[in-house]
Order: C-alpha cells, then structure tokens, then sequence
C-alpha cells in the first residue's frame, strides 16, 4: 500500500501492489491550494489509512482478489465510503426465495437426514451442498423433529388422559374396605340420619347441600371442608347421592365417621323410584347407544388425522370423551325439582371442590327470578381459565347449532351452583334438556364435544344469574401456574381438568388446599395409603 502526493500537489494516490492496481485519486484544485488544506487533506487520509488496510488484508485472505476490481474496491473502502450498498438484505431475499421454493415442492426421495445441525453443518462442508439442497435438508429435519415431538406430546397425553380416568390403587382399596365393613358391621349400616332427624331432610330453613359422587374419599374432603368453613354447622344439611355399586363404601364412611353438628344422608340412585328409563331419556342413551358409548369408550386414536392435531386440540378432545360423561351421576343435577320436591332451593357441589368460607350468604342471594346462580366463565384474571364463550363449547358449522345459539355469548361453570327450585319447576328446563341431548345423538355426537355442560348451556339459557367470581375459583386440574394468593382467598376452589388433587399427576403445589381436610389418622386411610402430601 502506497501513498503518492504528485509534484504539483494537484493529486494524492492511493495504491496497493496485490497484483493489479486499485487507487483512489484525490485531485485538488492549484490555485486555490494551501498549506494548511493540504494539511488537513494528509491528517485525513493518514487515519483512514489503517482501515483500509485491514479491509484489504480481510478481502485477501477470503479470496476476495478474484472478485471485479470495482467489487474489492468498494468492498476494502467500506460500503458507505464509496456510497455502495451492503448486499446482506440481498443475501436473504434470495434465502427467502429458495425457501419458498423448497416449501411448495417435494422433498427429495433418497434425501439423507442428518441427526443434528452440527452433522448437518459439517455435511455441509465436506459435500458442497448447493442453497436448494442445504434448505431441503433444513425443511426435512424440521419436520421429523416437529412430527417427533407431536407425537411425543400425544402420547404423553394419552397416558394422562389414562391416568385421569382410572382409580387409584389406595382409593380401590378405600373403597372395598369400607363395602366389606358395611356387610360385616351393623353399625356401618345404621340410618342416616338417625330417624328423630329425618323431618329436618325437607325444612327449608337449614341450608341444603347437593353431593353427587362415587368418590368416597372426596365425597370426605366436601363434606369436612364445608363443616370447618362454615359459620354455622348445625344449619348444614347433605344429601349424597352416588351409584348402587358405591353405596354400601360411601354409607359405611359417614355412618362410621359423623360429622360433628351436620346431617348427612346417604342414597343410592337405585333408592329413587322415579329414576327410571321412561322419565329419564338419559338412561336409555347410555345404555342402549351403541355409538355414544363407543364415543367414551372406543379408540380414541383411531380416525384421527394426529398429522393435522395440535397437542391441545388432541387434549380437548380426551377431555371431553372421559367416561364420566355417561355416569347418570353426572346428569342428575338436570332433575333436581323431583329428586327433592319438598325443597325450596339448594347448593349444587361437584366432588372436586373444596369449601375455604363460610356459604350461608350464597342463601340470601337474589337470583332476580331466575334458576341458576353460577359465575360467568368470559372474563376473570386468567385468560386460559376465564375466557369460555358458547363457541368453545358448541360446533357451529351445525345448522341447528347455528340457528338457535350465539357463540360470543358468555357461559358460565358447574361444580357450585345456587338453585332456586321452586323457580325452576316453572319452567321447560329438563324437557329442553332431553330434547337436545337427543338431537346431538341423532346428529352422531356432532354438535358438542364436552359432557354435560353444553346441554345445560342450552337448557338454563336466560335462566342464569352471574354470581360474584370470588365464590367460585376455576382451573386448579388443568391450570399449572394458577395464581396462589388468588386460592386462598376464593370461597370455593375447583380441580376441574385431568389434575385431580387424589391423582399424582395432580399438581402439587396445588394438592395441599385439598389433601388437610383428608383424615390421615383414620384406620382405612392410612392402611389403603391414600396420597398424602
């Protein structure tokens, strides 16, 4: 690199000696030449001086020297320099262009996968892959890890779904232990209640619980949870209703464990006489179907296209074939006017709740003439939890389900709900009920997706009051990152979702708001070994 001032100092050149020439020529102007200019002009020059060198030796050393004279050169003098453009946008536009390309068209036959981008990259290196053949490798790669992955997800979905459907080995055992106790011991077996106390089962001045479950353990935990919360224990009334196969189990607990000041009563639906095929449709669904059970009970892999189902939609859809949706247990709410005709208005508990404070208020609350006291599940502090709208719930391409519903229109949640009886046996509830639980069985399970809800969502339309949030907290089965300090303050909290609190795929740091109203020192927990946490 040299720097040459002419003899007439008119012009200063700048040359390398790489080969061939490159220069830069600064011509002045003679007459209006100074020394001071010309001071300037060399100071200028002198610090620009090493940039350039460092630019030229980089472009020799890349093999830059068989580039065009007028590329290196404004390559060494920098691109702003010379006013040239840095091509870097142009290098990805033309990445862009060979990955569109390489989208639309098949992947080669034959094409061999790397196992991992540093194979890829030294593949790269030592086959001189062209641009199109290095993005058809990118593309393929890709997609064998995304299928890896789905597929990896499902499965593990599978096995929870699985594991959300099944009983526990300590609560089977639980649950023997308490049926073989209720055959071999006649206290196990007395009344409930006892007979002075059975006027007190109609009496519309105590506060009536509804419990329907054949989960004796979390039967346990609402009932305790109930009586330690409320304010006054001896206005608490339970009725815990459950199938024939746990009766005996369920009665044998309460009967062997009272709980201090309440009443409990215990019936099968074997015991209710009106519960038959002619006065519920429901029954003949489940039994007689062939399709509807298949739906909860069949394959649930089979016919669907998991190359096109996200993990989520593949959730959703487990969740809403769990075979608690054809339990009679679970469509029993729907008929609560007959079941307690003397009953004036009732707290409706799912058996994954838990009790935190005191429900005697939920009884002073005016429904405004409607049925059903239930928060709205549209708008909350959770965006997952709190954002259900009849679209979520309801397949509107139906034309049925089209004409007749609104999908931006609010639902609202099971699991704690306020009935006005006396309101409801005025209306048309359980007649729309049966009718579109009918009409999703002759369209082969088409219009909804999720159990019991969605009928309801219909029938109780403009019959529901929204309630205050704080009574009544969402999402503790499926939401993981559920808001603790938002637990401890909720009236009610429900495990709704796969995650229940007696499951060890329950969540942990959720499971103790349940797990302290389990009677640990009792003689059938702890030799069934029920979870404790």
């Amino acid at each position: 690199m040299q720097l040459h001032i002419s003899p007439s100092m008119r012009s200063i050149t700048i040359s390398s000696n790489n080969g061939f020439t490159d220069l830069m020529k600064i011509k002045v102007a003679a007459r209006h030449i100074s020394y001071r200019t010309l001071f300037h002009t060399i100071l200028i020059v002198a610090f620009l001086l090493p940039f350039v060198f460092i630019l030229t030796a980089l472009v020799t050393l890349e093999g830059a020297n068989k580039c065009s004279s007028f590329d290196c050169f404004g390559r060494r003098f920098g691109p702003r320099f010379l006013g040239r453009v840095d091509d870097s946008g142009k290098l990805v536009r033309d990445f862009y262009k060979i990955f569109n390309q390489v989208i639309t068209e098949e992947i080669p036959d034959g094409l061999k996968l790397p196992d991992s981008f540093s194979q890829l990259v030294a593949e790269l290196k030592n086959n001189q892959y062209d641009a199109k053949t290095f993005a058809f490798s990118l593309r393929a790669m890709m997609e064998k890890l995304e299928r890896e992955i789905r597929e990896s997800k499902v499965s593990e979905l599978m096995n929870r779904h699985f594991a959300a459907s099944s009983i526990p080995k300590g609560i089977h055992c639980f649950s023997l232990r308490l049926t073989d106790e209720y055959s071999s011991n006649a206290y196990a077996r007395r009344q409930l209640p006892s007979p002075e106390l059975l006027p007190v089962l109609s009496n519309n001045s105590y506060h009536h619980f509804v419990l329907s479950t054949d989960n004796i353990l979390a039967a346990s935990v609402v009932v305790t949870s109930v009586v330690r919360s409320s304010l006054e224990p001896e206005k608490v009334v339970f009725h815990v209703i459950t199938d024939k196969k746990t009766y005996a189990g369920m009665h044998s607990w309460f009967a062997l464990n009272p709980v201090a000041s309440i009443i409990v009563e215990v019936k099968g639906i074997h015991q209710f006489d009106w519960l038959t095929r002619e006065n519920v449709p429901v029954l003949e669904a489940i039994e007689s179907h062939h399709d509807f059970r298949n739906y909860y009970h069949g394959n649930h892999i089979a016919g669907a296209n998991l190359s096109n189902t996200t993990p989520q939609s593949f959730a959703s859809k487990l969740q809403a074939r769990s075979p608690k949706y054809i339990s009679l247990l679970n469509h029993l709410r729907i008929y609560l006017p007959e079941l307690f005709p003397d009953l004036d208005k009732v707290v409706f508990l799912d058996d994954d709740v838990v009790i935190q404070r005191d429900l005697s208020p939920l009884w002073e609350i005016d429904l405004q003439g409607k049925v059903n006291g239930a928060i709205e599940t549209c708008k909350g502090e959770d965006e997952w939890v709190m954002s259900k709208y009849f679209k979520n719930y309801f397949n509107f391409s139906h034309p049925l389900i089209a004409k007749h519903l609104d999908p931006d229109e609010c639902a609202w949640a099971y699991g704690m709900n306020i009935f006005d009886l006396r309101a409801w046996r005025k209306t048309n509830i359980r007649e729309t009920y049966h009718f579109w639980l009918k009409e999703n069985l002759k369209s082969n399970l088409t219009m909804w997706k999720l159990g019991t809800l969605p009928p309801a969502l219909i029938a109780f339309k403009g019959r529901v009051h929204p309630i205050d949030p704080s009574w009544h907290m969402l999402g503790l089965g499926y939401q993981r990152k559920t808001n603790i300090e938002n637990v401890k303050r909720a009236a009610v909290i429900h495990y709704n979702g796969q995650s229940k609190p007696w499951l060890e795929i329950g969540f942990d740091h959720l499971r103790p708001f349940w797990t302290k109203y389990v009677n640990y020192s009792n003689d059938f927990v702890r030799n069934c070994h029920i979870l404790e946490s």
